[in-house]
């Protein structure tokens, strides 16, 4: 009797054409389902790492909601703060009262980061460091408690963005449950990714660029194996952040139209100056990072620093916080050029020596909101010889310009300045997990896709003997 389950490479019989029929399970095996480039290791991934990284999900979103609980009621005690723009509650009191509070976020900032370091031996690790070296440990509860030193430095007016602690918070998480309950290295380092990916996803409600920054930043690699753990993870945050904080979009803009030939001219010479901006703002940040203070300068580096940043603001409010209210202020299309180019320069300034004087916060918004105005102040420029286009559209695309080029991660970059000003909605998070589910019940059946399957099955045909080397040529081309 015929064997019912042939084994790998036999066939099934002769099909119609009567050359001879590969088993399902050959089909699924066989070189086409590697021919493919983008579906990395996700057939590889473990019943018991998705089960982690959804938990690590619903625990980034969570991180996330009580980092910005910790934000919003500083704020609200430090300037009455409820809704709208940060800037605007500051600029309402007086400048004594302006002073006062940057004052006490120095001495704060310092004396916290001071203890942390004096008397736990740190602030929990840096994510990015433990991913790409491979070594160091992440601890969640200094994590945690760093992060909530880092959103009361920025509810104080610290140029700092806030969205470090609940990327760290789900990184730290990632990096938790894989040492309780063991996976391989390299999935251990798609978990810490995944966490960061997702912490950021939730805070700004967008699980789709969130997803993108955890591979391209982290991982430097968008491939299946690690787009699909990180969109389902982002998702799954996000979807638990809708529980206590703002489904709306992060930023507001006008209805924009078709870019014009001025717009992408301008986008072409504007790029080239962004890209210098970007140099030099990687240089400062790499400058002010190798310089934090130790010991007991902790305690006064920051207060020097938040006093500089109180002053400056009593003329520029817009100076505060994270820099979302700044984005925002270019968007609408607001201030004249001598304004934009004051903000343009002030910022990263500012940005610079709140990280100098040790105060700990994120990079992401401070970035973008430098972009947008700077953008904002070149489109206005352009706009004297070559009237007719939106100040907004030389803003948003400025400060994806400089998201790229800062970060290093222009597919994640694109996908903030889209996600951003239009927030995730559940059509958006519904066909995330949907992707998740379909990509890994497709991969189980078949490993190939719809392009792969095409290509000639070697039982059938010859491969041509030119084919066997274009893989490395593209290989080559590429490095």
């Amino acid at each position: 009797m015929a064997d019912e389950h042939p084994a790998p490479g036999e066939t099934t019989g002769p099909s119609p054409s009567g050359t001879p029929r590969p088993s399902r399970r050959a089909r699924d095996e066989d070189h086409r389902a590697r021919q493919q480039s983008n579906t990395g290791t996700l057939a590889d991934l473990s019943p018991r790492f998705w089960f982690l990284a959804v938990a690590t999900g619903i625990a980034s979103g969570l991180g996330a909601i009580l980092m910005m609980a910790v934000l919003r009621s500083v704020q609200h005690v430090a300037f009455d703060y409820h809704s709208g723009e940060y800037s605007t509650a500051a600029a309402r009191h007086s400048d004594v009262r302006l002073l006062v509070v940057l004052v006490v976020g120095g001495l704060i900032t310092g004396a916290g980061l001071w203890a942390m370091r004096r008397f736990l031996g740190g602030t929990g690790g840096q994510p990015t460091a433990v991913v790409w070296s491979g070594r160091g440990r992440l601890s969640l509860p200094l994590t945690t408690l760093s992060g909530a030193l880092s959103e009361v430095s920025i509810g104080l007016g610290g140029s700092i963005g806030r969205e470090n602690a609940p990327q760290h918070i789900g990184a730290a998480f990632g990096a938790w449950v894989s040492e309780r309950w063991p996976v391989p290295s390299e999935q251990q380092a798609l978990l810490i990714a995944c966490g960061a990916g997702a912490g950021v996803g939730a805070v700004y409600n967008v699980p789709f660029a969130g997803a993108l920054f955890a591979a391209e930043l982290y991982l430097g690699s968008i491939s299946l194996g690690t787009v699909v753990p990180a969109l389902v993870t982002a998702a799954i945050a996000t979807a638990v952040g809708w529980i206590a904080l703002p489904i709306g979009p992060i930023y507001h803009l006008p209805k924009l139209g078709y870019p014009s030939f001025s717009l992408m001219a301008w986008a072409v010479l504007a790029g080239v100056v962004i890209g210098i901006c970007a140099a030099g703002w990687v240089k400062l940040v790499g400058w002010a990072s190798d310089r934090t203070p130790r010991g007991r300068a902790l305690l006064i580096q920051p207060l020097l620093a938040f006093t500089v940043l109180g002053l400056l603001a009593i003329q520029w409010p817009l100076l505060l916080g994270n820099g979302r209210d700044l984005a925002q202020f270019a968007f609408t299309g607001a201030g004249a050029l001598g304004t934009l180019a004051a903000l343009a320069f002030l910022k990263p300034l500012v940005t610079a020596m709140c990280l100098r004087s040790g105060a700990i916060g994120g990079l992401f918004t401070p970035t973008m909101s430098t972009g947008a105005v700077l953008g904002a102040f070149l489109g206005q420029a352009w706009a004297h010889l070559f009237p007719g286009t939106p100040q907004a559209s030389y803003a948003i695309v400025g400060s994806a310009a400089m998201l790229a080029a800062g970060m290093r991660t222009p597919v994640a970059a694109i996908a903030f300045a889209i996600e951003l000003p239009n927030s995730a909605n559940p059509a958006i998070l519904a066909m995330l997990l949907a992707l998740g589910a379909a990509m890994l019940t497709a991969r189980q059946l078949d490993k190939r896709s719809i392009y792969t399957a095409r290509l000639p099955h070697p039982a059938t045909s010859r491969t041509s003997p030119d084919a066997t080397s274009i893989r490395p040529a593209v290989k080559a081309a590429a490095e």
